[in-house]
């Protein structure tokens, strides 16, 4: 069985961190970030996210590849929520100056 891998629109990756209905967060990777919020959305994302929506994105970086994605993925998943919320905090206001 041969699984084809089908860049987006821009070629990039996108590493992001949506907050869920009751609060959490969850943390994933994608090549079309719109097609991804929507599926998250509709109840048809990742299981996690599947009882928990309606999503809200709260941090997204681009990264050039698929392993590049998958490492920066784990790295942040090893984060405490805390963690988390600073890094999404230090975003916007990256985004700002």
């Amino acid at each position: 069985m041969r699984i084809f891998f089908f860049l987006g629109a821009s070629g990039l990756f996108y590493v992001y961190i949506v907050e869920c209905k009751d609060g959490t967060l969850y943390t994933g990777w994608t090549v079309d970030i719109q097609k991804r919020l929507t599926a998250h959305n509709r109840g048809k994302g990742a299981k996690y996210t599947r009882s928990r929506f309606p999503v809200v994105l709260k941090y997204l970086e681009q990264v050039a590849s698929k392993p590049e994605a998958f490492q920066r993925e784990y790295s942040i998943k090893q984060l405490t929520r805390e963690q988390k919320y600073q890094l999404i905090a230090q975003s916007k206001s990256d985004q700002i100056t």
